[in-house]
């Protein structure tokens, strides 16, 4: 199975400060479509907001959405979505000690974070406004306030938009990366043959973690950064810097992931 895994927001999605190329969307839906590849979008977006990215920026539907930060998975067939109770099941087993409301009980009085709106939140997903300025101090009083207890990962990113410290707190079997591991194992393709696309903080894991990954040009120079520390750690990671100048296309958003898919030729 050739499986094609973005992330929308900035990858995706050309919605951030870089310029954008008009008919790499297009170009995307169609190549994708025509050379049979599964499609799955990995995204912090929930169900409404990815309905809502679709319709605005006329991208197809994936095959298969790992959401929420990968704490939900759905399938989309016959233009209806089927939510995935298996993966329910397995995050309960794999992470007994989690709960969400203890989390959230014991984050509610840290001055600097912010709980965010009921949408954005499930069973599996604590989110968190973080003031971006003192992040390193706040991160360090969570850690401090739920550290080990709950099979935990904090996930932080930035929204280079708004200015927003975005903190995540999720079950560590959960995450984009073990969301993405669980699809690839459900179409027996192995995770090396799987392509994964990213340009922020929250890429970090499924980028490092064995997938064949891709960071678009405009990626954020912190994940650059980390990215390439990573790989001088283990040098068996596979990750693929867009450039642009590709079949006309500048590198950013849609035209990267096109570039990457290319490179490691899942796209013929």
């Amino acid at each position: 199975m050739k499986i094609l895994a973005t992330d929308l927001d900035r990858t995706l999605l050309p919605n951030g400060e870089w310029e954008a190329d008009d008919n790499a969307i297009k170009m995307f839906n169609s190549l994708t479509k025509e050379q049979n590849i599964l499609v799955v979008y990995v995204t912090g977006r929930n169900l409404d907001l990815t309905e809502k990215a679709i319709k605005q920026y006329q991208v197809r539907f994936p095959d298969i959405l790992c959401g929420d930060v990968g704490t939900s998975i759905r399938k989309y067939e016959n233009g209806k979505w089927t939510f995935d109770e298996g993966w329910v099941a397995h995050v309960q087993r794999e992470s007994p000690r989690w709960d969400a409301k203890v989390v959230q009980k014991a984050l509610s009085g840290i001055d600097g974070i912010r709980e965010q709106e009921k949408e954005h939140l499930n069973q599996f997903k604590q989110s968190y406004y973080v003031d971006h300025t003192r992040k390193d101090e706040l991160l360090k009083q969570v850690e401090e306030k739920i550290k080990g207890t709950l099979d935990e990962v904090l996930i932080y990113s930035f929204d280079s938009l708004n200015g927003n410290g975005l903190l995540d707190v999720q079950p560590a079997s959960a995450t984009k990366q073990t969301a993405l591991e669980y699809v690839a194992e459900a179409h027996n393709t192995p995770k090396q043959e799987v392509v994964f696309c990213g340009d922020s903080g929250n890429d970090i894991f499924p980028l490092t973690a064995g997938f064949c990954g891709v960071l678009v040009k405009n990626a954020d120079e912190q994940l650059v950064a980390n990215v390439k520390k990573a790989i001088t750690h283990s040098p068996e990671i596979k990750a693929y810097f867009a450039q642009g100048n590709f079949k006309g296309l500048n590198g950013n958003y849609t035209s990267g992931v096109i570039e990457g898919a290319y490179h490691y030729g899942l796209l013929k």
